[in-house]
């Protein structure tokens, strides 16, 4: 039971993993699918960011024998993914707002109707 406060952080992530692929799965309107896939995205940072982390670690500079240091690389990882979450997240509202201008819904279900209707 002592290590409940330590897991903290990975409830949230498979709290948020599961709300977001819920959210992609359940729901036919494109943009809360949208929303979905960067609350997902948002568990994944929040999972690498966890696990570099180190206990007692510092900055990797060089402090002296003995020092514990957190690894830098998923934090960096992170920076790089949220640049490339925001283009993929303007690329798909582009993409809606001109599947919205030839359909005139953004509901997937009626989208895929207009489809087999031709």
């Amino acid at each position: 039971m002592n290590d409940l406060p330590g897991l903290f952080n990975y409830w949230i992530v498979i709290f948020l993993m599961m709300t977001g692929f819920y959210i992609v799965v359940a729901r036919r309107n494109l943009i809360k699918k949208m929303v979905g896939l960067s609350i997902f995205q948002t568990s994944v940072f929040i999972l690498y960011i966890t696990m570099g982390k180190v206990l007692g670690g510092t900055a990797p500079i060089v402090a002296g024998p003995g020092t514990i240091y957190s690894n830098p690389l998923p934090h960096v990882l992170i920076l790089t993914t949220i640049v490339v979450g925001i283009a993929t997240m303007g690329m798909g509202m582009a993409i809606i707002i001109r599947i919205h201008e030839a359909y005139g819904t953004i509901e997937e279900d009626e989208i895929n109707a207009m489809d087999e209707a031709q």
